[in-house]
């Protein structure tokens, strides 16, 4: 099964229960060579959904430095396709190598 590594909203109970239909389990790891930076959200549905109108957003640095904490889940590809339907425009998926060694998908800033 795949990893997903999150960092902001889709740690949320209620962005869990709303995207996945239920709540998922998981490990803490870090995401090296990025740093967090704000995202403005415009889609109603998904500032109903996380309660926030800004969400934090992974930015590339390449710096070993920078480090985001945050949780790896382990996920279906249907739970990913969920994911990638929540998350907005400003956000890519990729796949990295987080701090602990597992290859994980990531949002980051497209």
């Amino acid at each position: 099964m795949p990893h997903l590594f999150a960092y902001g909203t889709l740690q949320q109970e209620a962005v869990q229960l709303s995207t996945f239909g239920h709540l998922l389990s998981g490990e803490d790891d870090c995401l090296a060579g990025y740093i967090l930076a704000q995202e403005p959200i415009h889609d109603p549905a998904v500032i109903a959904t996380s309660g926030h109108a800004v969400h934090p957003i992974a930015k590339h640095t390449g710096s070993p430095h920078h480090h985001i904490p945050g949780t790896v889940f382990e996920v279906s590809e249907a739970e990913l396709l969920r994911a990638d339907h929540y998350e907005m425009s400003a956000y890519r998926r990729v796949e990295v190598s987080l701090e602990s060694g597992r290859s994980a998908w990531v949002y980051v800033e497209a």
